[in-house]
């Protein structure tokens, strides 16, 4: 009997698709962090050496390491203007997704007001922001108010448009189940399609990230242009 289990298989071992599928699995892992440093690594080399090889002026195009002397040199005042731009990034991107989210609820929960209004969300997202930016400035009296008002016209759209698509996604056999069940307008809203709606809201809220950012850059270049501005846009309109 005992030479009989000395002689099987043990049990632990792994059939080959197992054992492929795990060596995939830790390649993949692997090669997410591997290849794009690699890539990066490609980039500042060719960088550099495109610099170097063609002879061009720093004030043209600099070099990695003046790119780096030049942030380790100047790193206390950039710092400081970084926080600036972040800071009104950050009340954007809060803002937008509080309007985004708010209006999301009620477009769903009013056909009458999507119908109403979404035109003009539309018609706000496509109209570029650095044209309006110099009349909102002239308009409104506080810089930091200026600035957020910008960053949120272009972020809060994704944020509205996704989060609407998803409360209107959710599956029509959970409505009637909740409807069969005498849930309320509220409950229906609050245990179905919020939660359903989380994916698409998420989407919305990567993409209105970037975009925060960018209309904080474009609001402080053109304040900067004004002599008001003290984030990055304007350190680099300074330096310009």
């Amino acid at each position: 009997m005992t030479a009989i289990d000395l002689n099987k298989p043990e049990a632990t071992a792994l059939d080959p698709e197992e054992a492929k599928r795990l060596r995939d699995a830790r390649i993949d892992r692997i090669a997410k962090w591997v290849l794009p440093s690699l890539v990066f690594v490609f980039m500042i080399v060719g960088w550099d050496r495109l610099v170097v090889w063609n002879e061009i002026p720093h004030y043209i195009l600099p070099s990695p390491g003046r790119v780096i002397e030049t942030l380790v040199k100047d790193w206390p005042m950039l710092f400081e203007a970084l926080l600036v731009t972040l800071q009104i990034t950050l009340m954007a991107l809060a803002v937008a997704v509080v309007g985004g989210v708010g209006l999301a609820v009620l477009f769903n929960q009013s056909r009458f007001a999507e119908m109403s209004f979404y035109p003009y969300a539309v018609i706000l997202q496509v109209t570029p922001v650095v044209s309006i930016a110099p009349l909102i400035f002239i308009y409104v009296d506080n810089r930091t108010a200026g600035l957020l008002l910008c960053a949120w016209i272009v972020a809060f759209f994704p944020i509205l448009a996704n989060t609407t698509l998803g409360l209107n996604s959710t599956d029509h056999n959970l409505r009637d189940l909740f409807r069969i069940y005498g849930a309320s307008r509220w409950q229906r809203l609050r245990y179905l399609q919020l939660p359903s709606a989380l994916p698409y809201f998420l989407g919305g809220l990567r993409i209105a990230g970037g975009l925060s950012l960018i209309g904080a850059i474009v609001a402080e270049y053109v304040a900067g242009t004004g002599g008001i501005g003290s984030g990055l846009a304007f350190r680099i309109l300074e330096a310009s």
